[in-house]
This record gives C-alpha cells, structure tokens and sequence, in this order.
C-alpha cells in the first residue's frame, strides 16, 4: 500500500452514537425509566441539572439525522438500542412500540445505503432491575440480559447483521459503584467492599458472554459478533525495546485491563492483575470463564487518549508516568491528546493479548472542544480537525504495519447528553443547537467527509 495515509479499499469509515445521549422520548411509546434517568433527575449529579429526555430528540428526528448521515458520506453507522425501551421491566414482556422504533430506524438506514451496527448495551439498564436486585450486582442481571439480547435479535435480525454485545464495562460498574464516595455514573451505588466493585464487571463479562450465545442462537442469517471496550492504552515513552517491553507488560495492570479485556479475549484474567487485586478480585464460578471467553468476529476499541509508560529498575519493571501540567488535552480533564494511543491499542490487541488473528475496529474516537457558533452561524472547530488528524494517522500507521484494523467510527455524528458533563459538553461533528434543535455540520463534518471521500487522512 501507498505510504501516504491512503486506507485499504474496503476500510469502513463510520459515525457513532449510542441511544441515551441522542434519543430523547424518554416516556413514549411505553418506555419506562433507565438508572440513567433516575440519576440524572437526582439533583446534584449532573451539571446543570440536564437529563436525557430530550437530548437530540433523535426519536422524532432520525430520518433526516439519516440524511445528515448519507450526506456525510458514511456508509456504516454504529448506534446502541435501549434496553428500557424494548423490555420496559428489564424482564418479562416485550414492548413491540419499542421493537417498532428501530425497525424504523434501520429501515430507513438500508434506504440510503448505511449499514447498521447495534450496540446492545450502551449502560442504559433498566431502572427496574436496579430496583429488583441492584442490577450489576447480581448474577441474575447477566441471564435477564441474554434474554433481552434474544427479544432484539429475534425481531431485528432479518435487518441487522453487525452486532456489539456491551460498550465499556468500566464505565457502568467501575465507574457506577463505590466504597468511599458517591459514583459519578449511574446507578451511582455505594457499596461495602472494592471485590463488590469487581464483580459487578465479572458479572457484565458473564451477560456479555451469554449475550454472544444469544446472538447466534437468535439470529435468522449469519451474523458478526463483537465486544467494545475501553482498554486502557500504555504507550511506551521512546520506541526502544526496553520501553515498548515496559508498555507491554504495564498493559495488564493499567486500569481493569487485566480484569476486563483478558479474560474476554484470553479466557483468563490476568495472573499480575489478579495478584495485583488480592481479596478484592471477584469470585469467579466454575464455567464462567467458559462462557465469557465466546469466539468474536471482531473487537470494537474505543480509543481517547492513553498512558505513557516507560522502563524501569523496580520489581515490576515498569512505571507509569504523569502528564506535565501543560500538557495539551481537549475539552474534558482526562483527554489528554495521544495520537499514539490508537496504533498502540491495536498493536497490544494482537500482541500483548496474542489475538493476531482477531480484526480490529475503532469504535469510538472523537474529542470535546469548546465549539462556538461564529457571526456566520458556523463551527471552526480546527482543534477537533488537528485531533482527528492525528490519531487516524496513526491508525494508518497500524494498517502500513500489518495489523488488522478494519474500520473507524468516529464519536460522534452528533453533540449529545455527555453523562454527568450534560449538555456543557460537545464531542459531535454536528453541533446541536438544543433550544431549537437545529443541526449545523462543524467544519470537522466536512474534513471527515473529504476523508471518506478520498479514502485517506487529508
């Protein structure tokens, strides 16, 4: 292939969103309350006081957000259906308004030629089951999962063939329960011990299995099969062997890597994350790592940022290094700009977890930026552009180096709720004016669309 950052033929460029943060109608067509609903209607956890019951009102809006779609030029769209919406109770009876929905809404994509991809669990879980039996913290939530992935794929799989079981386990159990302090995601439970914490992740692992084996069981075509999640990327400091060796083994205890991704693709949790967590490691049942490690057609990585690692003379031969004060990042305290992380995300995918064999997408990558309207009634978001520029750079990279990156979905197509940032926060490349809710394509839409367009970073 050309070195000048021209993509295979076949690469798939899309756009993502996922249901909460764009969908709004958060009380028709017989949709009962998320835990993300109830949290965000909880005063003080949300800045501003936002929710998403509104958001992008994308439930009224879809067929012409699908022509600002078609119009970028996206052929491939990855979206996230709301559990609450299609079994309201989280258990028990289908909601056929709820099923009727996306059958619109995927319809009207085949119309204008876009492939869908649907995420079945964007973290939205059904507040009935949080009350039932404290959702995450139960075995149970993993079996009333499966069946919810059935009531999808038996109605939808006629129209959809590309499915993702979870998004990012940290972000609904890591992130959503605690020992110390109130949880800055929902269902934002405090709990006794951190080995609570963690089998809340054993037990999304466990639905994320069983949710495969519902997917193949359910689907009436053959089907692709895939898990999203947000490793945390080690980036080695320099590109010497002693750095990228560092890199490599940091990449099992940084974060929940060890204790997510691992056993997804390895059947295993990592032995040094294990030791690592000690008493707080969950307790795992005969044959849940069976059932956890399914065969995937692909995995999903959504890739922000990432962590610089470097040699070093200490017992586990690495250290994870601090970002200077000044250090450039985008509109949200933790986005630190890292280009490199992508290309080592892919990289330790087929390396670090010996997975050469599993292709790779990108999921999400995207920024915040403070976007303003101009004179004009325009978005000059060049920061975005300079952010987006580099890190397809370097997956373009991954793909000159022989690693199977087959695709990039861009996050996100549209400015939407952004958890407990709210509306404060913009990561689209379509700016939402939500007085109104007007869209008006950023400059950035017209960048990635000239990228679609000749197939290469320009």
């Amino acid at each position: 292939m050309k070195a000048n950052d021209q993509f295979p033929e076949n690469f798939i460029w899309g756009a993502a969103t996922s249901a909460y943060q764009i969908e709004g109608a958060a009380t028709e067509g017989d949709r009962k309350p998320s835990v993300w609903d109830t949290f965000s209607a909880t005063p003080g956890r949300v800045e501003n006081g936002d929710t998403g019951a509104v958001a992008c009102d994308h439930y009224h809006r879809y067929e012409t957000d699908v022509e600002l779609m078609a119009k970028l030029g996206i052929k491939q769209y990855r979206f996230s259906i709301a559990w609450p919406r299609i079994i309201p109770d989280g258990r028990g009876n289908v909601n056929e308004k709820g099923v009727d929905f996306y059958k619109r809404l995927v319809d009207c994509l085949h119309k204008h030629g876009i492939t869908p991809h649907a995420t079945l669990f964007h973290w939205d879980s059904p507040q009935a089951l949080e009350d039932l039996y404290g959702s995450w913290r139960s075995r149970e939530m993993a079996s009333d999962f499966a069946d919810y992935v059935t009531a999808v794929v038996s109605r939808l799989g006629d129209r959809i063939t590309n499915w993702m079981t979870i998004n990012e386990i940290p972000c609904f159990t890591d992130f959503a329960y605690d020992v110390d302090k109130d949880p800055p995601f929902a269902p934002g439970t405090r709990v006794k011990t951190r080995k609570q914490v963690w089998q809340t992740s054993h037990h999304a692992l466990l639905a994320h299995g069983m949710g495969c084996q519902a997917i193949r069981a359910a689907s009436p075509v053959p089907c692709s099969v895939a898990l999203v999640d947000n490793i945390s990327v080690t980036v080695p400091l320099t590109e010497s062997a002693a750095d990228i060796t560092a890199a490599q083994q940091a990449f099992h205890t940084s974060w929940l890597n060890g204790g997510i991704i691992f056993p997804a693709l390895t059947g295993a949790y990592s032995p040094a994350m294990l030791e690592k967590l000690g008493v707080d490691a969950p307790d795992i049942q005969s044959g849940d790592l069976e059932i956890i490690h399914q065969p995937l057609d692909s995995i999903g990585i959504n890739i922000y940022t990432g962590t610089y690692v470097r040699a070093a003379d200490n017992k586990d031969g690495y250290e994870f290094l601090d970002f200077p004060k000044g250090y450039p990042r985008m509109n949200m305290p933790w986005l630190h700009i890292v280009p490199e992380s992508i290309y080592w995300g892919i990289r330790h995918i087929s390396e670090t977890l010996g997975r050469q064999d599993l292709p790779v997408f990108i999921t999400e990558n995207g920024c915040a930026a403070e976007d303003e309207l101009n004179a004009q009634g325009e978005v000059i978001d060049t920061d975005r552009i300079m952010y987006l520029r580099q890190y397809l750079k370097a997956a373009n990279r991954a793909i000159r180096e022989g690693y199977p990156l087959k695709g990039y979905f861009l996050w996100s197509f549209m400015d939407n709720f952004e958890w407990p940032y709210g509306y404060s926060r913009r990561f689209g490349i379509t700016y939402i004016d939500y007085k109104t809710q007007q869209r008006i394509p950023k400059a950035s839409f017209n960048w990635y669309a000239e990228c679609i367009r000749q197939n290469r970073v320009v």
